[in-house]
């Protein structure tokens, strides 16, 4: 038997979400630390492999089944873009556990696969009601990166806003990385819309946001985000429009005992300087966290034993204690306004 646990740690230090990377890295830095202080996996130190998931899927997912074949990776804790996720979980093919860390589509059931993130009927549908029931947003534009995640919560939404009365009355996907914000923003005064769903990522994300709050459109539209966390707004340079929105299932400013037990963990390994660890890092701590929970409970690392064990475990993580139901990990969401550069909560579901 190895003498260590390798995880493959793959987490995008390039590219357009490459700004969530060293939070993330550090997160899961942070909780490989607590793991073998308590005594490791199976009582084995957990080893970390970073693998930049910010470049294409095929890339990242033959650099992983490459650990993996060479018997260097015996997991994978990953906060990526969704299509990295279907290419990994194609490559690893159950070969080893992969938990998978960040908001997601939903629909993931492949042996081997757990996920630790939101998804569309938790982060989006009771936060469209919460809005709805305010009178706050009745004409909806969806803009979103064009890959399976964006696409797959924009379906979801359309859905959950039909239901309410509300109307979509324009949807657009651009590439990653080509974003052009002016004939966007042109679109959106052009159809009236009182509310813009963001499913843009990264540096998209940011920069449509950094060029909307500095048009006319900025205090008379609300945008709702579901991937944007404190590094995204640092990035954007704040926001004082009163109608940027973000939700997620963890924002730093969450002021639960867990949470602000994590933060204080966190400032003491790197210092009051190092990046905030936002939803995508927090995400990434809880995963590690999970991936040990899991490991413990089966008594192996094996996906089979994980799978039969997998329902009912709980993980104590930053967003506190959490238990898997179907494979998720049943997390809180909470919806976040923009005040200048930090995200004050104001609902939680």
């Amino acid at each position: 038997m190895a003498r260590t646990v390798r995880v493959a740690l793959v987490v995008p230090v390039s590219g357009t979400l490459g700004l969530i990377g060293p939070g993330a890295v550090n997160c899961a830095d942070l909780a490989a630390q607590e793991i073998n202080e308590a005594g490791g996996l199976l009582g084995r130190p957990v080893e970390l492999t970073l693998v930049d998931g910010g470049r294409p899927a095929a890339d990242v997912a033959g650099d992983v089944a490459t650990l993996v074949g060479l018997g260097q990776a015996q997991a994978v804790v990953g906060v990526h873009s969704s299509d990295v996720r279907v290419a990994l979980v194609d490559a690893v093919g159950g070969a080893i556990p992969y938990v998978y860390t960040p908001p997601y589509e939903g629909g993931e059931r492949a042996p081997g696969v757990y996920l630790a993130g939101e998804t569309p009927d938790r982060q989006v549908r009771p936060v469209l009601r919460w809005l709805a029931e305010r009178n706050r947003g009745r004409r909806w534009f969806l803009l979103g990166n064009d890959y399976v995640w964006p696409r797959r919560v924009n379906a979801a939404a359309r859905a959950y806003l039909r239901e309410l009365g509300a109307r979509v009355v324009a949807e657009r996907y651009v590439p990653r990385g080509d974003l052009e914000p002016g004939p966007l923003l042109d679109a959106v005064g052009a159809r009236r819309a009182d509310a813009v769903l963001l499913t843009l990522v990264g540096r998209d994300l940011v920069d449509f946001n950094r060029a909307f709050a500095a048009s006319s459109l900025a205090e008379r539209v609300l945008r709702l985000c579901p991937a944007l966390e404190e590094n995204g707004l640092l990035g954007v340079g704040g926001d004082a429009t009163g109608e940027l929105y973000s939700t997620m299932g963890y924002f730093a400013s969450v002021a639960t005992d867990a949470g602000l037990d994590f933060i204080g963990r966190y400032a003491s390994r790197f210092g009051p300087l190092a990046p905030v660890p936002g939803g995508h890092g927090e995400g990434c701590y809880d995963g590690m966290r999970l991936l040990a929970a899991l490991v413990s409970r089966a008594g192996s690392l094996a996906t089979p034993a994980l799978d039969r064990c997998c329902d009912g475990t709980t993980v104590d993580g930053g967003r506190g204690r959490l238990v898997m139901q179907h494979r998720h990990l049943q997390v809180p969401v909470y919806l976040a306004r923009a005040e200048a550069l930090d995200l004050h909560i104001v609902a939680a579901f």
